[in-house]
């Protein structure tokens, strides 16, 4: 073992897990597996004692389920988890939870738990915990609190709920949370249809959206083929499917698809950005947000070719990964970069919610 290697602690109450995990990271010669744990008090317990840099963490264990774990290793230590979750509905919303309180990322068990160590799994870990080894060294930290929730527009308009912009929000690793924290923030009528790009797998976007749903008071939901697009709802793209927008007769609804990923990615913020530049809809506000790679520039570039849309990046200082926004930034297609808690702010100065 040499100390400049990324050191690992790995946490399931299953044998065959742990063995399983520490195999798999074993064989990366930047990582060491310190120890490992079979539930959430040995974890707290491990983490004093060995002090990891990544801790892998199962969310249903006895004694102390991962949830309460997680709460409980962040008061102790700033250690980066990552989740290993399995596809359950109840699996993905304890993810979503994992997440929003401030999970790095989370990597999904296969349905045959004997698959686990295929190579595509075990490369997806070992960029997670590099990953989120590089975001603790660096001492990112994304804001703690959700802020004031921004007043409405008030009763006086009767046509407050009609839809007069479009924001397309595109999001990777960190986006959970992040989204946890902006949501709550927008007044239910504001004049916008919201649609999000977060990459994720199939399952996990619906617990994503009704999360979501539960603490803002825009209404979330999972977006539906053939929808159409609505001020005061968001709109989170399935797992499995693009999500496109189809505008005919002045309405606008949404058009989900099964065309290969792009870029590795389904959905795709590249793909979205490019169906809202041939839409009929003029007033468009594009965010751009924390995640790896470039997902979204090239569409971004698509939308500015074809429209005048408003673009914000988040800044570096609160993504908990800056790719996605740093190469939009440095296309220059980008008008303002905003701290996370900021972007709702600039969002609904533009639309003229706020003053």
């Amino acid at each position: 073992m040499t100390d400049d290697r990324i050191r690992v602690l790995i946490v399931d109450d299953s044998a065959f897990m742990r063995r399983v995990i520490h195999n798999m990271i074993e064989t990366n010669p930047e990582m060491d597996v310190v120890g490992s744990a079979r539930d959430g008090l040995d974890a707290l317990k491990k983490a004093r004692e060995l002090n990891p840099d990544v801790i892998t963490l199962d969310i249903e264990m006895p004694v102390m389920d991962g949830l309460t774990a997680l709460e409980n290793l962040q008061k102790q230590d700033d250690y980066a988890v990552i989740v290993v979750s399995s596809h359950t509905r109840e699996g993905a919303s304890a993810t979503i939870r994992a997440l929003e309180l401030g999970a790095f990322d989370f990597v999904t068990k296969p349905d045959n738990i004997f698959s686990m160590p295929s190579e595509e799994i075990r490369a997806e870990l070992a960029e997670k915990i590099r990953m989120a080894y590089q975001s603790r060294k660096k001492g990112r930290k994304e804001a703690k609190t959700l802020g004031k929730v921004v007043s409405g527009i008030g009763e006086q308009d009767g046509k407050a709920n009609d839809l007069k912009y479009l924001i397309a929000i595109g999001i990777s690793t960190g986006g959970p949370r992040a989204l946890s924290s902006i949501m709550p923030m927008f007044p239910a009528d504001i004049p916008a249809a919201v649609i999000v790009v977060q990459h994720m797998p199939e399952g996990f976007t619906k617990s994503l959206a009704n999360r979501l749903n539960e603490i803002s008071s825009l209404t979330v939901k999972e977006a539906a083929d053939n929808e159409l697009l609505k001020a005061g709802n968001v709109y989170i793209a399935p797992g499995s499917h693009h999500l496109t927008l189809k505008s005919e007769g002045g309405k606008t609804r949404i058009v989900l698809s099964d065309q290969p990923p792009l870029g590795g990615f389904r959905p795709s913020v590249d793909v979205m950005m490019r169906s809202v530049a041939d839409s009929d809809i003029e007033n468009v506000i594009a965010v751009i947000m924390t995640g790896m790679g470039s997902d979204g520039t090239k569409g971004l570039i698509e939308l500015r070719k074809k429209k005048k849309p408003y673009v914000i990046a988040q800044d570096e200082s609160t993504s908990i990964v800056f790719g996605m926004p740093k190469v939009a930034i440095e296309s220059g297609v980008v008008d303002d970069i905003a701290p996370l808690m900021e972007i709702p702010n600039r969002i609904l100065k533009y639309m003229g919610v706020r003053q």
